[in-house]
C-alpha cells in the first residue's frame, strides 16, 4: 500500500463533475487516503455521493451579468480563494483535483499560492473554461478523449489521457453481456436527458416510437427520464400511443436500468458517453446545442464513428428521423450487437485507476511531522 496522504478535490455542482470527482474520492479512500471536497451548496449534497467524504463549501462567482457581474464573481472568487488557504494549512494536501466547473477556480488558485501540486481532470472533449483557464499552471492535465479540443500544443507534455471514471455499479456492467433480444420479445428503450432532463426528448421521443412498425411498438417497454415540468405531456403521450411506459424525474438505479437496456436515446453528456462506452449500450444522441463550446457534439464523435451510437443533431431531431434511425438499429438483432460492441470498445475500464495513479505520481513533499500532527487535530468547517 502506498504513503498515506491528504488530497483535495474540487468540482462544480452538476453531475457531470460531481460523479468522476467521487469515483477517485472512493478510490484514494480505498488506497488509504484522506480525501476532502470543495464544491458549491449542489455539489456538497449531491445525492449518493458523498455521505462519508469531509467537504467545504467555498464561495465562487460564476462570471456574466456585465461589469458588476463581474466585480461581484471575482470577490466572491476571492473570498474562496482565502479560505481555501486557510483549508490547506489544515490540510496539507499532497495535490488538489479539480473537476472543473466555477466551484474548482477558487480552490486552485488557492492551491497556486500555496504551492500545493495540482491536477486538473477534463470529462468533455472541449477543454472547458476554468480548465482552460489554469491549464499553463497546473502540474498536469487528465483527459477523457484521445483528441481534445482547446488543447494546446504547448500544454501536451503535461497532458495524460486517463478516461472519464464512472461509479462501480456501471462498471461492473462491462462484464455482464448485452440483453438477449428475443424474436418477438420486449425491446427496452432507455431515454435520458442527463441529470437536469431534457424536454426535447420527452417531446419527440414519445411520438417517434409511436411511428414505429405495429409488430414493433408493441414489443416496447420504456424508461423515461423527464423533467418536472413535463411529466404531465410525457405520460399523456404514452397514454395515447399506448406504450408502456415508465416516468420520474430521477432514476437513483440508472446502473440497473442501463443494464437492461437494448437502445438508450440520451444527451451526449461527459457521463453519459462514459457510462455508455463502459456497459456497451448502443445509444442515439442528441447533442445540446447551447453546451459551451458546443461540447456535447465532440463528446459524441467518438463512440459515433467507432459505430456504436447515432447522433442527430436537435435541429434535425423529429418523429420521423428518430423511427428511421431506431428502425436501422432496432430491427436488425445483429446490428444492434454489433453496435453495443462498438461502444463498449470505446470505453476506459481504468479510469478511475490510472486517474488515481497519476494523482499519487505529482505530490508535495511531505510535511514536517508537527505541522502533520496539527493538522489531524479536529476538522474546522470553512464553509
Amino acid at each position: 500500500m502506498s504513503q498515506s496522504r491528504s488530497y483535495v478535490l474540487a468540482a462544480g455542482g452538476t453531475g457531470g463533475h460531481m460523479v468522476p470527482a467521487a469515483a477517485l474520492a472512493v478510490e484514494l479512500t480505498n488506497r488509504g487516503h484522506r480525501v476532502a471536497l470543495v464544491s458549491d451548496d449542489r455539489g456538497v449534497r449531491f445525492p449518493g455521493l458523498f455521505e462519508d467524504v469531509e467537504t467545504h463549501v467555498l464561495p465562487a462567482g460564476r462570471l456574466g451579468g456585465g461589469p458588476l457581474g463581474y466585480i461581484k464573481a471575482a470577490r466572491k472568487m476571492l473570498a474562496g480563494r482565502s479560505m481555501a488557504i486557510r483549508l490547506y494549512k489544515d490540510l496539507q494536501p499532497s495535490a488538489m483535483i479539480g473537476f472543473g466547473g466555477y466551484p474548482a477556480l477558487p480552490a486552485l488558485l488557492a492551491a497556486f499560492h500555496a504551492k500545493v501540486p495540482s491536477i486538473v481532470h477534463e470529462q468533455n472533449a472541449v477543454l472547458g473554461r476554468v480548465n482552460r483557464f489554469v491549464a499553463g499552471r497546473v502540474d498536469a492535465i487528465a483527459t477523457s478523449y484521445g483528441e481534445v479540443e482547446r488543447l494546446k500544443d504547448s500544454w501536451q507534455a503535461k497532458t495524460h489521457l486517463v478516461g472519464n471514471p464512472v461509479r462501480e455499479a456501471v462498471l461492473a456492467l462491462r462484464n455482464r453481456p448485452y440483453p438477449i433480444i428475443e424474436e418477438d420479445g420486449i425491446f427496452r428503450v432507455l431515454v435520458t436527458g442527463g441529470s437536469q432532463g431534457a424536454s426535447v426528448l420527452s417531446q419527440v421521443v414519445p411520438d417517434g416510437l409511436a411511428l414505429l412498425p405495429v409488430h414493433f411498438r408493441r414489443r416496447l417497454q420504456v424508461t423515461h427520464q423527464a423533467r418536472v415540468e413535463d411529466i404531465d405531456m410525457v405520460r399523456a403521450k404514452y397514454q395515447a400511443h399506448e406504450i408502456p411506459a415508465e416516468i420520474a424525474t430521477y432514476l437513483p438505479d440508472m446502473p440497473e436500468h442501463l443494464a437492461w437496456a437494448h437502445i438508450v436515446i440520451a444527451r451526449a453528456g461527459a457521463s453519459t458517453i462514459a457510462e455508455l462506452t463502459a456497459a456497451g449500450r448502443p445509444a442515439i444522441l442528441v447533442p445540446l446545442p447551447s453546451a459551451t463550446d458546443d461540447h456535447q457534439t465532440a463528446n459524441a464523435r467518438e463512440i459515433t464513428a467507432a459505430g456504436g451510437a447515432r447522433t442527430i443533431p436537435q435541429r434535425a431531431f423529429t418523429a420521423t428521423e428518430l423511427a428511421k434511425q431506431i428502425q436501422k438499429l432496432g430491427l436488425d438483432t445483429q446490428a444492434l450487437e454489433n453496435a453495443a460492441a462498438r461502444a463498449r470498445s470505446c470505453g476506459r475500464p481504468h479510469a478511475v485507476r490510472d486517474l488515481a495513479d497519476l494523482v499519487e505520481s505529482i505530490h508535495a513533499p511531505e510535511a514536517p511531522v508537527g505541522s502533520r500532527r496539527a493538522a489531524a487535530q479536529g476538522r474546522p468547517a470553512y464553509a
